[in-house]
């Protein structure tokens, strides 16, 4: 596995080194031991799984409120996915700033979040399917978000969402989070 540093304090970008033979590929896409050797998380007592069967689907930006802040660790297993951490830790040198990758299942990559961030995607194919290990269990009273066209952010999200629910529409901007 190849853990890379992300320009926000926290957030990796994990990818698999798969490796070939003549039946097709095998890689290792979690490593407790990897994981502790970088400072990462490595109890997620929560796996989800989410489905966006039209492309250009927009789910977040979502976080939750303290005591029941959550790490999320993030793979694309079908499709396609642009993914993306926001910094919502008040003392943050990077307060407010964004980082994002693309999250396939040909490229194997997966977005490490810690605790203090947003977290949306915006699905670049057709029938993208998003996994999830999340360190905390939902708290529904701790559910929150912050809006993905918030201009405190400015995301530059690489299309316009053809697909966005009404409770993502309508979460706060960053001064009322």
């Amino acid at each position: 596995m190849l853990f890379t540093r992300t320009d926000l304090d926290g957030v990796w970008l994990i990818e698999a080194r798969p490796v070939g033979d003549e039946r097709g590929s095998f890689a290792r896409t979690f490593c407790t031991d990897e994981m502790e050797h970088h400072g990462l998380e490595t109890r997620f007592v929560q796996h989800s799984l989410s489905r966006s069967t039209q492309k250009h689907t927009l789910r977040g930006l979502h976080f939750q409120k303290e005591p029941h802040q959550e790490v999320k660790l993030v793979s694309c297993l079908t499709g396609a996915i642009w993914d993306v951490a926001v910094d919502l830790r008040p003392q943050s040198p990077t307060y407010g700033r964004w980082t994002a990758a693309e999250l396939s299942a040909d490229n194997m990559r997966q977005l490490y979040i810690p605790q203090g961030f947003a977290h949306g995607f915006l699905s670049l194919t057709e029938d993208a399917a998003v996994g999830y290990l999340i360190s905390t269990r939902y708290a529904p009273e701790a559910a929150s978000g912050a809006r993905y066209d918030d201009p405190a952010f400015a995301i530059d999200w690489p299309a316009k969402p053809a697909v966005i629910s009404d409770k993502d529409r309508a979460w706060p901007l960053l001064n009322h989070v």
